[in-house]
C-alpha cells in the first residue's frame, strides 16, 4: 500500500515580495499576483479532478490563503498544521531583511555552517526545523496509509521532503532547491521490508497551470539560514 503526497508551495507572498521575514506576525498573505497564482492552480486541479482523502495546510496566512483555493478545487475540508510551518524566525518576525541583517549579523557565514544557530533569538535553528518538519511530513504518510494526501506548504517544507526522503541531517551538506509558487511536487511513500521507509519522487516543482498564461512563475523564498536573496 502506498501513501500519495502532493507538496504544494503557496502563491507569491507579500513577505516574499517586500522582502519581509514571514512568521506569524510579518506574514500579510499574497499578492493579487498570488492570488492569481493560486486561482490558475485552482482550475488545473479542477480539470485534472484530483482525487484527494485529505487536505493539509501550514497555519501561517500565506498558506492558508492557498489552501482555500484548493479546497474548492478538491472538495475537501482544510485541516490546519503548525508543523507544516516555514522555520519559525523568533524576534525577527516581521523585520525586514535589512533590519534582520542589521541587528542579528544575517545572513552570514556562520548561518550556513551552524544548523544549530538560531535564526533570531527564540526561533528556529535549520537543523530543528528539518526535524519539526520533516516529522510532520512522516505523521501524514503513517497516519493516512493507501490514501492521497495533499498539503499546501512552503519552500522549506519542500526541502525538508528531500531530507527526509533521502535520510540526510542538518548537519550534512546543504542542498538548496527552488520550487515555483503554487507549484506542485507528488512523493509517494510505502513500507518496504521490516517497514523501511520507500520514497519515489513522482514529479517535482510542476507549475505547468501557470505557462502561458501571463502571470510570472516566481520563485521567491522564505527567509531562513541562508541570504533570502538566494532563497
Amino acid at each position: 500500500m502506498a501513501t500519495e503526497l502532493y507538496l504544494i508551495r503557496h502563491g507569491e507572498s507579500v513577505a516574499n515580495v517586500e522582502p519581509i521575514i514571514g512568521g506569524m506576525r510579518g506574514d500579510a498573505g499574497l499578492t493579487d499576483r498570488g492570488r492569481q497564482q493560486a486561482g490558475l492552480l485552482e482550475q488545473r486541479l479542477r480539470r485534472q479532478q484530483l482525487r484527494a482523502d485529505r487536505l493539509y495546510a501550514s497555519t501561517l496566512p500565506r498558506a492558508l490563503e492557498t489552501g482555500e483555493y484548493v479546497a474548492r478545487a478538491l472538495q475537501v475540508p482544510m485541516q490546519r498544521d503548525d508543523d507544516l510551518q516555514e522555520l519559525r524566525p523568533g524576534d525577527a518576525d516581521g523585520l525586514s531583511v535589512d533590519q534582520w541583517r542589521a541587528q542579528y549579523g544575517g545572513p552570514d557565514t556562520s548561518l550556513a555552517t551552524d544548523p544549530f544557530r538560531a535564526f533570531s533569538p527564540g526561533g528556529e535553528s535549520w537543523a530543528g526545523f528539518l526535524v519539526r518538519a520533516g516529522g510532520a511530513l512522516a505523521r501524514l504518510v503513517d497516519r493516512h496509509e493507501d490514501e492521497t494526501v495533499v498539503a499546501v506548504c512552503h519552500g522549506g517544507v519542500l526541502e525538508a521532503a528531500f531530507y527526509l526522503a533521502f535520510g540526510l541531517g542538518g548537519t550534512g551538506n546543504r542542498v538548496a532547491f527552488a520550487p515555483l509558487n503554487t507549484s506542485i511536487t507528488h512523493w509517494r511513500h510505502q513500507r518496504g521490508s521490516g517497514g523501511r521507509s520507500e520514497w519515489t519522487l513522482v514529479t517535482f516543482n510542476d507549475a505547468g497551470h501557470l505557462t502561458g498564461a501571463g502571470v510570472p512563475e516566481t520563485s521567491r523564498r522564505e527567509a531562513v539560514p541562508t541570504p533570502p536573496d538566494e532563497r
